[in-house]
């Protein structure tokens, strides 16, 4: 018998880690039929006179009498949870757990409740160690996809002496962990047009940098030690060299949260269109902070809070908790044409979407003509499908392929209009683009 079969009761703890109680030693399903088959056997035996039976019933009486005998009289306290308030997919953290008052304690077992996108460790989150073992085996649960969610939420069993007693189990409430999406991204593309005043993007204008801009004879006001002496005296005039300024940029991520497309498997499996649309804006958020820029973050169409514009570590942070708690919602379709970004010169826009909204697109348009810099990636699944549900699959097919359908128009409305559209893969998605953006001229054509 398992320490977990007929529960007697199930109490709850809610609330922070903390101290946890209310329940008490009770007898086991073992300890309960050893007696009842032991005494039974042995008054058969005396009353019938059969031997036989005192031989067979004898040993099981025999492994009985002790566990009553040690019969627990302490009250055990359990003190544990997740020491972390913030992980990223695929983080993992333990679980703690300490016993106050374990004299009568054996054995102890440990089951983490099973929840969707985390995976618990060793055995799934379900084993049984003597208790002068479990400091030496650690539980560790790692969510798998990003969100705010209860993490390390388990039933502890305690087992006395010779298996006699069992207390619990208890429902050891987890902690909420608000687990944030990946920010792995890599580019080597500068940011168009940067306007700010210190960073690390090449401007058109000369000024005081570390890029070379080219050569030009010497001018009242420049600095002695931008002087080419060996053009100088090739040429018998002053030279001098010159240097683009190094600015820092603007990047606004306009994010899509009128619906969710396609199944999520966290980071693990496949990825719905919310899960890419996330992921990418953490990413592109976490790389541009990283280079010294300022970034914003404006969703559209579901529940989620703007954040302006800002720079440092300690902004990346509030973007990304922020992504971290979006969540799609009923809008109206015309929520984004009526946006009000108010996006000023040297800001790159970058709205992600899986594009099946027409009124995003007409936003994405709207900004492209008004001549500022703007990237759309494309966050739809190639694979995602809608759920039919109780609705008839071949006409649910029929009016996703027309969707579809719908949506290559407005791919082609936005590539006539300047508007790049270029579907997330990771590492280097919006390289070649951004190079694009930066030849042409501010507020301009290529």
């Amino acid at each position: 018998m398992t320490p977990l079969e007929a529960p007697v009761g199930t109490p709850r703890v809610t609330g922070a880690p903390g101290p946890v109680g209310g329940t008490s030693w009770r007898p086991t399903g073992a300890l309960v039929r050893g007696v009842v088959v032991g005494l039974a056997g042995l008054v058969v035996a005396v009353v019938a006179g059969e031997p036989v039976l005192l031989v067979l019933t004898a040993p099981v009486l025999l492994t009985a009498v002790p566990a009553v005998l040690r019969r627990p009289r302490s009250a055990p306290r359990l003190t544990g949870g997740v020491g972390h308030a913030s992980l990223h997919e695929g983080q993992a953290a333990e679980v703690a757990l300490r016993l106050d008052d374990d004299t009568d304690v054996e054995q102890v077992t440990r089951v983490v409740a099973a929840v969707p996108h985390e995976h618990a460790a060793p055995h799934g989150g379900r084993f049984t160690v003597r208790l002068a073992d479990l400091a030496r085996v650690s539980l560790v649960v790692s969510p798998r996809r990003w969100g705010s969610r209860v993490v390390g939420e388990e039933r502890v069993v305690l087992t006395s002496g010779w298996g006699g007693y069992r207390w619990g189990p208890v429902l050891v409430s987890g902690r909420r962990v608000r687990v944030l999406p990946t920010t792995s991204y890599r580019s080597r593309a500068e940011s168009p047009h940067p306007r700010g005043l210190v960073g690390a993007h090449r401007s058109t204008r000369s000024g005081s940098g570390t890029e070379l801009s080219g050569i030009r004879p010497f001018q009242p006001g420049d600095r002695l030690r931008r002087v080419n002496w060996r053009v100088s005296v090739r040429t018998d005039a002053l030279h001098v060299t010159t240097t683009r300024a190094e600015q820092d940029a603007g990047l606004l991520l306009v994010v899509d949260l009128f619906a969710d497309h396609g199944a999520s498997g966290g980071i693990d499996g496949r990825a719905s269109s919310l899960d890419l649309t996330v992921r990418a804006a953490a990413a592109l958020a976490e790389h541009a902070t990283r280079t010294g820029d300022r970034v914003a973050l404006r969703p559209i169409g579901g529940r989620a809070r703007s954040v302006q514009m800002g720079a440092g570590r300690g902004h990346l942070q509030r973007l990304v908790g922020t992504l971290a708690e979006a969540r799609t919602a009923d809008a109206h379709g015309d929520e984004a044409s009526r946006l009000d970004l108010r996006v000023g010169a040297g800001t790159t826009v970058v709205l992600l979407s899986p594009l099946l909204v027409d009124a995003v697109a007409t936003a994405a348009v709207d900004l492209t003509r008004r001549g500022l810099p703007v990237v759309v990636i494309d966050t739809l699944p190639p694979d995602a499908a809608p759920d039919a549900g109780d609705s008839d699959p071949r006409l649910v097919d029929l009016a996703w392929r027309m969707r579809r359908l719908e949506r290559e128009q407005v791919l082609h409305a936005l590539a006539a209009a300047g508007c790049p559209v270029v579907a997330w893969r990771g590492a280097g998605t919006v390289d070649e683009v951004l190079r694009r953006l930066s030849r042409r001229r501010p507020g301009g054509a290529a």
